[in-house]
């Protein structure tokens, strides 16, 4: 409930941050145009962002005869959870890892990488695909859709900020009627910034939700924290590059971090520290237990 309740706070945030940046470009006309834009943003990023993200990663359909056994472990918790079976799909590359992506649950997909089938066992992939429908069910990849667009949104209004301080500065008309210069390349500035930490805040609080849900969907946390750790300690060996910055927009998509580099803080990562997510699934482990013994 918490993690639910304060994405709606950030989202509602950076919807803020985005009328201001709006109002101070041109009043009530500017938060109408900052308005605009942002639904331009997210209506493109809900129809097209699946599509885009599986050809970025040349994704190819699963092989039902090939991967039987992993159709059969998604459609078992497809229907545990009430959901339509997702599109499989396989991206070959040795890092490992999942994402799942789709505007609704009808229309989701769910991939794996190669990487990701060599390392873990059946249970632990078990537990990985839980984590992926859980981010489909609790709509997370259209909220992290929406935060992502906005946050772009807000630094293409920002853009237009910056141009104006540079006219503002640069013109002769009388300077009691334009805006301030300063304020504006400030705002410029700061409110980029603003949105890209409040996008990645929302992003660590969904994987702790899909965590949560993932765990009591699978009914097995320890084999999903497992997992994680396993990846964790793949992402050395096999990773996106850290200057592929393509691929750097969609880093919040998969299970765990794909890239190597280390956040200078937690405010900046797109993932939360993998040692309190191993945490929190062993107390819910814990706690299932109990509730079995009452």
């Amino acid at each position: 409930m918490w993690n639910q309740l304060k994405t709606t706070i950030l989202l509602a945030s950076m919807a803020g941050l985005l009328m201001v940046i709006g109002s101070l470009l041109g009043g009530y006309n500017g938060i109408i145009v900052a308005f605009v834009i942002s639904l331009l943003f997210n209506a493109f990023a809900y129809f097209f962002s699946d599509k885009m993200v599986l050809n970025l990663y040349k994704a190819k359909p699963l092989d039902r005869n090939q991967y039987d056994w992993i159709y059969s472990m998604v459609e078992d918790l497809a229907q545990k959870s009430n959901i339509p079976m997702p599109k499989m799909w396989l991206v070959k590359t040795p890092m490992a890892n999942a994402f799942a992506t789709g505007r609704n649950p009808k229309h989701a997909s769910v991939a794996v990488t190669t990487g990701i089938l060599d390392i873990l066992t059946t249970e632990e992939l078990r537990g990985v695909l839980a984590h992926e429908l859980s981010h489909v069910i609790n709509r997370d990849i259209l909220v992290s859709s929406v935060a992502a667009t906005m946050a772009s949104a807000i630094g293409y209004v920002a853009n237009m900020m910056q141009n104006m301080a540079f006219w503002s500065s640069s013109s002769n008309n009388n300077k009691e009627s334009r805006p301030n210069p300063i304020a504006l390349l400030f705002m410029a500035i700061l409110m980029p910034i603003a949105a890209s930490l409040i996008q990645l805040a929302i992003s660590r609080s969904r994987e702790y939700l899909a965590d949560e849900s993932g765990a009591h969907l699978s009914h097995d946390p320890l084999a999903l924290a497992s997992a994680l750790e396993k990846l964790q300690n793949n992402v050395p060996y096999a990773h996106l590059r850290d200057n592929d910055s393509a691929r750097a927009t969609t880093a919040h998509m998969f299970i765990v971090n794909p890239f190597t580099g280390q956040s200078i803080s937690a405010l900046f990562s797109t993932h939360p520290p993998m040692k309190q997510r191993v945490e929190r699934l062993r107390k819910i482990n814990e706690q299932m237990l109990s509730d079995r013994l009452k």
